[in-house]
């Protein structure tokens, strides 16, 4: 199975799951890494890592659908089976998910439906809820709509800062994210078997 990271910023969970592809815990090989942001820190991550690397921005194209399909494109070529966003700051449009149905997936800092957006972990905490948590999902059509694959919960202790809340997520994202993959990749990997 061969997998594309989409991510636009720092890269943790980038660097988790090539981590976990290298030491054999997702049977996966990780094909390329794609940021639409040309100097974001996941870049050097995957550089690092010798894992091939493709950028480009949205603003290079005259539309939103001719972005996805040079997008689709390069996915065609490199035979991907898997897209997995870590942090890919943008909304999927038709173009990607029509031919990614169900083989697209992302992890987000918020126990699903709660929380969805762009500043899950702030606005969980603005809330003064007793817990949150991430969640890692299927893409669908809405903002962080789409099937559930795995949780976890996080307390919010009364003690915590935002800056605690977010080292809390971001220690369960890194765990929880690479064993998630791993289980779906042995489950997908098994039927195409049968």
């Amino acid at each position: 199975m061969r997998l594309a990271v989409f991510a636009s910023g720092n890269g943790s969970n980038f660097q988790a799951i090539a981590e976990a592809v290298k030491r054999g815990q997702i049977n996966a090989e990780l094909s390329l890494l794609f940021c639409d942001r040309k100097n974001a820190y996941v870049i050097q991550r995957a550089k690092a890592l010798m894992i091939p690397v493709i950028s480009f921005s949205p603003k290079d194209f005259p539309s939103k659908a001719m972005y996805e399909a040079e997008i689709l494109h390069l996915m065609e070529e490199e035979q991907i089976d898997l897209v997995v966003l870590a942090g890919y700051m943008r909304i999927v449009g038709p173009t990607l998910l029509e031919m990614f149905s169900g083989k697209m997936i992302n992890i987000h800092p918020s126990l699903l439906p709660n929380f969805p957006g762009l500043h899950g972990i702030a606005d969980a905490f603005a809330a003064k809820v007793a817990e949150t948590g991430v969640t890692i999902h299927y893409i669908d059509d809405g903002i962080d709509t789409g099937p559930i694959i795995a949780q976890t919960k996080v307390k919010i202790e009364d003690y915590d800062t935002l800056e605690s809340l977010e080292a809390k997520i971001h220690k369960i994202e890194h765990k929880l994210y690479p064993e998630t993959l791993a289980k779906l990749i042995k489950t997908q990997q098994g039927e195409s078997q049968l």
